[in-house]
């Protein structure tokens, strides 16, 4: 049985597309329903259903502005409308399909074959994410993990140059000259690496410190294995060096 949302801001739109996808197929339970786009996105916050049947036309905030909205996507959504020149900017904006008002049910077999195919494929990919980073954390020579483009990267310490801030996102520079991007503020890149090897020289650096070639004392900077110049702040000065 699918759990599902139904997002419409017309109530009668709302109680007949819930009583047609219950009365059309076994295999979907309407769990909640919202005329109000933005308590719907408060719901989905905090909860993940099978899939999410959302309206186009709504006046105080469109299908795809709701999209564009959601901070937790891990669902597959079919628009909902009347109107079928939606259908090729629907699917541009992450929504898996498209049925049009009033839903015919062969329509709705094939969206919900299609919606039962997303949610295997994410959910053998979360369960292997959770089993690699399970024997990463009990391996005897724990690597680093980054999770990154839908990908999850693992490297050694001695991989890793530096970490540049850029905003809310942080780039790690490597030994091999790559360079990897990460959707998060380099605060949070800084807990994921290990003090020991690892120092933030500058609000906008963190450093290898094993890479560290030569200390400019006068100009405050280091110079790394890779030529890199990185400045280093008065305020960490007196814990750099305490660190060296």
């Amino acid at each position: 049985m699918l759990d599902a949302v139904i997002v419409d801001d017309e109530i009668k739109a709302l109680q007949s597309l819930s009583w047609e996808l219950t009365n059309f197929s076994d295999e979907i339970n309407v769990n909640a329903s919202f005329t109000d786009p933005f308590e719907a996105l408060t719901y989905l916050e905090k909860n993940t259903p099978d899939c999410l049947f959302l309206d186009i036309e709504m006046p105080t905030m469109d299908g795809f502005q709701f999209i564009q909205k959601l901070t937790n996507k891990n669902f597959p959504v079919v628009i909902t409308t009347a109107y079928n020149q939606y259908a090729i900017k629907a699917l541009k904006n992450e929504a898996i399909d498209y049925l049009l008002k009033p839903i015919d049910s062969d329509d709705l077999k094939d969206t919900i074959i299609k919606i039962r195919k997303f949610n295997s494929k994410n959910y053998t990919a979360e369960r292997l994410e959770k089993i690699l980073l399970s024997f990463n954390d009990s391996a005897n020579h724990k690597k680093i993990t980054f999770n990154t483009d839908g990908k999850l990267v693992f490297l050694n310490s001695d991989e890793i140059l530096y970490a540049e801030s850029d905003g809310n996102y942080s780039t790690i520079y490597l030994t091999d000259g790559q360079k990897i991007v990460l959707t998060k503020k380099l605060k949070e890149v800084n807990e994921l690496l290990p003090n020991s090897s690892f120092f933030r020289i500058h609000n906008s650096y963190i450093i290898n410190l094993n890479k560290i070639k030569e200390f400019l004392k006068t100009d405050g900077y280091v110079i790394l294995e890779s030529n890199h110049k990185i400045p280093v702040s008065r305020q960490k000065k007196s814990d750099f060096l305490d660190m060296l």
